[in-house]
């Protein structure tokens, strides 16, 4: 491994490709692994490198669950339906809101009382 126990850069990880990424997960994994056995033999700085490699691991995750995510949205750009995990977080009112178009609609009948019983105009008088 290139950069053994060391921090990884998620802007270093943004040019890999997925293989890499999946490669580069596993020896971060196995390098785990191996410390937490040797935490067990013998105690001492082992834990600052552990928790650098969790933190790594961390951030190749997210990187790949990025990436796949961006690929998705690709996808369905053109599709007529979203999953809901790629649309808008919005709040709950928000979702359940009328639509701008169903909001703007107005009933057959509304329009007529509307025509036919229009807001009635009053004159004021000035002294």
């Amino acid at each position: 491994m290139s950069q053994s126990s060391g921090k990884v850069k998620a802007g270093q990880l943004w040019s890999k490709n997925k293989d890499e990424l999946t490669k580069q997960l596993g020896e971060l994994k196995t390098e785990l692994g191996q410390l937490r056995i040797q935490k067990i033999v013998s105690s001492g700085t082992k834990l600052t490198k552990i928790h650098d490699l969790r933190k790594s691991i961390a951030r190749v995750l997210t990187i790949i669950n990025a990436k796949q995510r961006a690929q998705l949205r690709l996808f369905y750009k053109t599709k007529k339906y979203l999953p809901l995990d790629l649309r808008a977080k919005q709040t709950r009112a928000i979702r359940r809101r009328l639509s701008p178009e169903d909001a703007s609609r107005v009933l057959e009948k509304t329009k007529k009382r509307q025509t036919h019983f229009p807001q009635r105009k009053f004159a004021v008088k000035v002294r």
